[in-house]
């Protein structure tokens, strides 16, 4: 049986998706972009800005599962740019420092609203 999980302290969806999804004790989370989500709009600044509020949306998106940054199994970073791979992992490691998820990470040639990056997340109990 699968779970619909909503909230608003993360972007509504932007298209036909659900922000995130559970099925047993594993959470899907769709590709976040670095929005707002009470203004919509992408956050101001570079990748550690974008990367910032990416992972932050996908921590309000765990706590409305049931979830926290330590159940998180796998991530899927897509980079506009693999120059900003570096910068990109100083933010995330602050987020996830002991027993990181398995990931990969890799540019792609764009990314929806011409963001830097997009983060999907498997987290697991």
């Amino acid at each position: 049986m699968k779970r619909i999980i909503q909230t608003i302290d993360a972007p509504a969806a932007i298209g036909p998706y659900s922000q995130a999804v559970e099925v047993g004790d594993t959470l899907y989370i769709s590709g976040q972009i670095p929005l707002d989500p009470k203004t919509m709009k992408v956050v101001e600044g570079g990748i550690k800005e974008q990367t910032l509020q990416v992972l932050n949306n996908i921590g309000a998106i765990l706590k409305e599962a049931g979830y926290n940054y330590s159940d998180v199994v796998k991530s899927t970073c897509f980079l506009s740019d693999m120059a900003n791979f570096k910068a990109m992992n100083e933010v995330y490691g602050l987020y996830y420092s002991e027993n990181p998820p398995a990931r990969a990470a890799f540019a792609v040639k764009e990314l929806p609203m011409g963001v830097l990056i997009e983060i999907e997340t498997v987290a697991a109990k």
